[in-house]
């Protein structure tokens, strides 16, 4: 049975997508769990551009199998996380 208990994420370190409530009201998307080739590329992507445009993130997504928002959260946490440190 795929994605049982103790099962690894899927392909692409994504866990995942729905919410974790039965029945989908309500509840919280379980956190996404980046693999270090994705944390890579999405830390040399902000390297060179802090604010992405919609075709920077559309393109960006397809490349790494996640979805457009996981990316544009991923750039807001880093933003902060880089305020927070300045």
């Amino acid at each position: 049975r795929p994605g049982g208990a103790g099962q690894p994420p899927p392909e692409g370190g994504a866990e995942c997508s729905g919410p974790e409530e039965p029945g989908g009201r309500g509840g919280r998307r379980l956190r996404t769990a980046f693999s270090a080739e994705q944390l890579s590329t999405l830390e040399s992507s902000f390297q060179r551009q802090q604010y992405l445009g919609a075709a920077e993130r559309r393109k960006l997504a397809g490349r790494m199998r996640l979805s457009e928002v996981q990316i544009k959260t991923w750039f807001q946490n880093r933003r902060m996380k880089l305020k927070r440190q300045l």
